[in-house]
C-alpha cells in the first residue's frame, strides 16, 4: 500500500494532481481543496494516498491532510458513494466542515454536491454520524453541534459560511461560536464573533 507521496508537483488540473518521486510521476486523483492547498507546478508537495483496485481500474488518491483523506476513507465506506462521489462532497467541503455538517444531521448540504442525492445524503448522515462524532468527541465542533439544536436552515451554518468568506478559518470560528447564545440570528452570529476575534488580537 501507499501511505503517501512526497516530491515535485510537475501537473495538476481539475481533478488531478501528478507528483513526481525519484523519476516517478504519480497521478493522484483529488478534490479542488487539495488542489488550492498544494500551490503551483514546480512546488515540492505531500501527499497521503489511498489506493483504489478495482476489476476494472487502479486508481490513487491523494490529499493535503490526513484529516480529508479519513473523510474520503469513511465516504467510499457507504453504500452507494464510490471515489467521484466522495471527492465531489470534499470538493465543496473542507474536511472539518463536512464532519460538523454530518455530525448535527444536515443531509440537505451534501445534495448540493454534484451527484448527490437526498437519499444518498441520508444515508451517509446515518452511517457516519455516530462514527464522526465518535472520532471527534473533544473537539471544538463537536461541542458546537452538541450545544446547539442544529436545523437545516440552521444560523450557525449560515454564520460560518460568511465567516469563511471573510477569510477565517474553521479552527478561529469553531471556539468562539461555541460560546455564544443559539437564539441569536447568523447576523448577530457573526458580529459577535468578529467582536470576540478582533479583542484577542
Amino acid at each position: 500500500m501507499i501511505y503517501s507521496v512526497h516530491g515535485k508537483l510537475i501537473a495538476k488540473d481539475g481533478t488531478m494532481a501528478v507528483v513526481e518521486c525519484a523519476g516517478v510521476g504519480y497521478a493522484c486523483r483529488t478534490t479542488h481543496v487539495t488542489l488550492s492547498d498544494i500551490g503551483t507546478i514546480g512546488d515540492e508537495v505531500m501527499l497521503y494516498t489511498h489506493l483504489s483496485v478495482r476489476e476494472d481500474a487502479v486508481e490513487l488518491f491523494g490529499f493535503s491532510s490526513m484529516q480529508e483523506l479519513h473523510c474520503f476513507e469513511m465516504l467510499t465506506s457507504v453504500s452507494g458513494v464510490g471515489p467521484k462521489a466522495a471527492l465531489a462532497i470534499l470538493s465543496d467541503l473542507t474536511a472539518d466542515r463536512f464532519a460538523l455538517i454530518v455530525a448535527s444531521g444536515d443531509s440537505k448540504t451534501l445534495t448540493k454536491s454534484k451527484g448527490i442525492g437526498a437519499k444518498t445524503a441520508q444515508r451517509i448522515v446515518l452511517e457516519l454520524k455516530d462514527k464522526i462524532a465518535k472520532d471527534n468527541k473533544d473537539s471544538d465542533w463537536n461541542a458546537l453541534v452538541q450545544s446547539t439544536v442544529y436545523q437545516e436552515d440552521s444560523a450557525v451554518t449560515d454564520a460560518i459560511s460568511a465567516l469563511m468568506v471573510l477569510g477565517y478559518t474553521q479552527e478561529e470560528i469553531m471556539p468562539l461560536l461555541a460560546q455564544l447564545d443559539r437564539n441569536m440570528t447568523s447576523e448577530e452570529m457573526i458580529k459577535e464573533t468578529l467582536k470576540l476575534i478582533g479583542s484577542r488580537r
